[in-house]
């Protein structure tokens, strides 16, 4: 009897694990820079989107790459403010924090979920491990 990938589960869940932290970070610098007005060049900071791509390996998943949102700012009036253009009006980041603690949620049951397939795991071959003795 030949057993392949008897890893697999591991690799796949550690790759979730990887993923979804990357992802926790993303959200995090989103939420941490949600009213810098300017991030450099002029322009307020710019939401950040992790992008993920599967493994066609081992069914894991990679980070591919961390993208910048190019949806516009939303601007507001507030002449009083040193960033107001001419007009008065202050551009803000384009993070939408209701969104983002959604986003949050999300990865956060996604890791929670990744770690529970390991201790599951563990489990079952803990049990193996204790049938053969």
């Amino acid at each position: 009897m030949k057993v392949d990938g008897i890893f697999g589960p591991i690799d796949i869940s550690v790759s979730g694990l990887r993923a979804q932290g990357k992802q926790l970070e993303v959200i995090s610098s989103n939420v941490a820079n949600a009213r810098t007005t300017d991030a450099g060049k002029g322009e307020p900071y710019r939401r950040l989107e992790a992008m993920f791509k599967a493994e066609e390996e081992n069914g894991g998943v990679n980070l591919q790459k961390i993208m910048k949102d190019m949806s516009e700012f939303p601007r507001i009036f507030d002449p009083g403010n040193p960033e107001a253009d001419e007009e008065g009006y202050v551009e803000l980041p384009n993070v939408n924090l209701p969104i983002e603690m959604m986003n949050l949620t999300i990865a956060t049951r996604a890791y929670q979920a990744n770690a529970s397939v390991l201790k599951r795991y563990q489990q079952m071959v803990d049990t193996t491990l204790e049938l053969l003795r």
